[in-house]
């Protein structure tokens, strides 16, 4: 899974909770069911899904996370994307930049009880990281935890894409074929991701307002973890999660609905009592 260290999270979650979403994945009956924790950046899905792996273990079970940001499509792919349909896909996140033939091979892996590896990405590198490096899971597993930002968020109809959300969307996409090509994308293609899933957990934040706050904690973190390297600023970031915020705002609207359990959250990432 993704290596965003543990203290980027404001606090771990309860564990209560987190024994929750283990018997829940459990209580499937599939031999390996896939628990799929989905939230807005900065949510805690990372802790989340780190801490139902590491109670897994304590149980003796087999277990394992991986995060959908580890399939993004490399560099290189990004850019031929963005060169033939609109330069806005050079940059990661929405969907269409993903490699869900290879997220689809991890899952079906994990499932059938085969040996495969666990691919991973470097955020700061914004690259894939070389096959070779890959964490090879050697035997059947009991449990797979996938994490992702928008995972279970259907499309939008096409209305919907014709105003402009923000700044990026209305100087870099005036006509709106990138969010209309990420939106045919997230109909076409996704679905057969959702599939998958046993159990699909929503963290839901107060609103889309606090993503941005909690993506700049994020890069901090990551900065911290690797001080040599170069992250980016607070207007960068401020800049990027704009690439996110349609779709999150379709994920904020739709997911409350669709996933098997919501975990409210507060603006400092505690999980609000029923």
């Amino acid at each position: 899974m993704s290596s965003v260290p543990h203290s980027f999270s404001a606090r771990r979650f309860d564990q209560a909770l987190v024994a929750q979403a283990l018997d829940d994945a459990l209580a499937t009956g599939a031999s390996t069911p896939v628990l799929a924790i989905s939230g807005l950046q900065g949510s805690g899905k990372s802790t989340l899904a780190a801490q139902v792996v590491d109670l897994a273990r304590t149980r003796g079970l087999r277990a394992a996370a991986l995060s959908i940001d580890d399939t993004y499509l490399t560099r290189a792919q990004r850019q031929r994307l963005a060169d033939r349909i609109h330069p806005l896909l050079a940059t990661r996140g929405p969907p269409g930049t993903h490699d869900l033939p290879l997220a689809l091979s991890t899952l079906d892996a994990a499932r059938s009880g085969n040996a495969f590896a666990m691919p991973r990405f470097d955020k700061l590198a914004d690259e894939r990281v070389p096959e070779m490096q890959w964490n090879q899971i050697d035997g059947p597993l009991d449990l797979l935890v996938f994490e992702g930002w928008f995972l279970g968020t259907p499309a939008e109809d096409e209305d919907a894409l014709l105003t402009p959300l923000n700044a990026l969307e209305r100087d870099a996409d005036a006509d709106g074929s990138w969010r209309r090509w990420c939106n045919q994308s997230l109909a076409d293609d996704y679905p057969a991701l959702w599939q998958r899933f046993d159990r699909l957990w929503f963290l839901q934040p107060p609103g889309f307002s606090v993503v941005p706050h909690w993506r700049w904690q994020q890069e901090q973190a990551l900065q911290q973890a690797s001080p040599g390297r170069t992250s980016m600023s607070r207007a960068q970031v401020e800049r990027f999660v704009q690439f996110y915020e349609r779709v999150s705002r379709q994920a904020l609207r739709s997911l409350p609905g669709i996933a098997d359990r919501v975990i409210a959250l507060d603006a400092q990432r505690q999980p609000l009592l029923d």
